[in-house]
């Protein structure tokens, strides 16, 4: 008798436990489907120096182009595809390109913003790269050039914030001397 209540007790806890497996099995049922962006134009890309990545222009969504990869910002995610209109997987964000991870969205909306102005007001004379999906792909250049272009930009930044101190100190000197001129 107690060798039969024990096979019961134990075929039970077998029972018991594959129907918690079945279970645990089901647990992902309704992750969310990847997004159906779709682009009714191919986006144009242009790469701030700043950042050494093409950034997608005048186009609702936060597309980046990096490593022949589109990364695309949708929904408080990342999402990557070999094509600007997917088919689009997520991406955990260590797992994007370092030159990604270094900024955050707000800070490359802002790069892009800004270089985007530059290319808007000079397009026919835009010396940046840029590019066009679809049409062509980008010559992605060395490195050491993203590199050089940003140690350039870097430069005449600094000198251009040195003139507009040097300019501030004359005018100041010049209001100090005007008014001792008039005492």
């Amino acid at each position: 008798m107690k060798k039969t209540v024990l096979v019961l007790v134990m075929a039970l806890i077998t029972a018991v436990s594959s129907a918690q497996a079945e279970v645990r099995v089901n647990v992902n049922v309704g992750v969310p489907a990847p997004p159906a962006v779709l682009f009714d134009v191919e986006p144009h890309f242009i790469a701030p120096p700043s950042l050494g990545f093409y950034v997608g222009v005048d186009t609702p969504y936060d597309i980046i182009f990096s490593s022949d990869y589109y990364y695309l910002y949708y929904g408080n995610s990342w999402q990557r595809s070999r094509h600007h209109n997917g088919p689009w997987v997520e991406v955990p964000y260590r797992q994007l390109p370092p030159g990604i991870r270094k900024h955050r969205i707000e800070r490359i909306r802002s790069y892009r913003d800004r270089e985007y102005r530059v290319y808007r007001k000079d397009r026919d004379h835009y010396r940046g790269r840029h590019f066009r999906a679809g049409h062509d792909r980008p010559d992605h250049g060395r490195k050491d050039e993203w590199k050089d272009e940003r140690k350039h930009d870097k430069k005449e930044l600094k000198e251009e914030r040195k003139r507009d101190k040097e300019e501030r100190k004359e005018e100041k000197q010049d209001r100090k001397h005007g008014k001792h001129d008039r005492d």
